[in-house]
């Protein structure tokens, strides 16, 4: 149960970065973030990897584009 609740907030977390990546949207990144954290802190629960990894690889996209941008663009 845990995978399938931290699959959903990564799923969520990878569209909303996605769209995060559009000119002068990277400030949503701060917000998303912390999302796939939470995603993360649950899958650590969960006995599956497949959640977990789906938000480190969030949190990747997400920091990877705060730096391009210098944290706010």
């Amino acid at each position: 149960m845990f995978n399938l609740i931290s699959l959903f907030i990564g799923a969520v977390s990878l569209v909303l970065a996605l769209v995060a990546f559009i000119p002068l949207l990277g400030w949503a990144n701060w917000f998303i973030i912390p999302l796939a954290v939470i995603g993360l802190v649950i899958g650590l629960f969960s006995s599956h990897t497949s959640g977990r990894n789906l938000n480190i690889v969030v949190v990747a996209i997400g920091v990877l584009r705060l730096m391009l941008g210098g944290g706010i663009l």
